[in-house]
């Protein structure tokens, strides 16, 4: 495939990495207003974008790939309050858009075995609480990651209402979020009873990961129309 990268940082640089590896091809990259300008005609020999941008940018960015009917493959972020948006978009004109919060495999296990874990939890009487631990140049908070992990508790578990990053009250879910150092990512589940403690955890060791599932879901993205995620990548759960 010939790639676009749009987004230049450390996980436009892991995309290149893994995609060249992957024996395809990087024909642009962009990183600020300017070079959407300067680089429009490397940008339409492109069959697919990658865009691990800044969740300020990353729906404008989408339109602009629309406009070049270029299928899109999103890893940013924190823009879903645009979604329905560019959804009604992506399936009126038929684009191709790949969303995710988080491309890891790994995390993407975790998803099915946090849904599971909170069946069970309301089921048998335990108390369900999150925690998350990025960099401190993450943007989002709590993280696109815990975020959709509470949102699956709270479709599982009828004994959550709504989740907080504030403080624990009643029926509500409370994620404990901290940004330090360099943490590529950690995101923990626990449950909680009188009798023992049951906890998930997945750890992200680098960048690589996000990367690769990035790469893959572009390979998967290629010739459909619509709108995608790792549920359709992995085979539904």
């Amino acid at each position: 495939m010939r790639i676009a990268i749009i987004g230049y940082g450390k996980m436009g640089h892991e995309v290149e990495k893994a995609a060249l590896a992957r024996k395809h091809e990087i024909v642009v990259t962009i990183d600020n207003p300017q070079e959407w300008e300067e680089r429009f005609e490397q940008l339409k020999q492109a069959d697919i974008a990658i865009d691990f941008s800044q969740p300020d940018q990353a729906a404008d960015n989408i339109h602009r790939c629309f406009d070049l009917h270029l299928p899109v493959v999103v890893g940013t972020t924190a823009w879903h309050d645009r979604f329905e948006e560019i959804e009604a978009r992506c399936l009126a004109e038929g684009q191709s858009l790949f969303t995710a919060p988080n491309f890891s495999i790994g995390m993407n296990i975790m998803f099915v075995l946090n849904k599971q874990l909170a069946r069970f939890a309301e089921k048998y009487g335990y108390q369900l609480s999150m925690a998350e631990t990025h960099h401190v140049h993450k943007l989002d908070k709590p993280s696109g990651t815990a975020v959709k992990l509470a949102n699956d508790i709270l479709a599982a578990n009828h004994d959550y209402d709504r989740w907080s990053i504030d403080a624990p009250a009643d029926r509500t879910l409370f994620i404990n979020v901290t940004r330090e150092g360099e943490v590529n990512g950690i995101h923990s589940v626990a449950a909680a009873s009188v009798a023992d403690r049951i906890t998930l955890t997945h750890e992200a060791y680098n960048r690589q990961g996000f990367a690769i599932g990035a790469v893959a879901a572009a390979e998967f993205l290629v010739g459909k129309k619509g709108v995608f995620g790792m549920e359709d990548l992995m085979g539904a759960f």
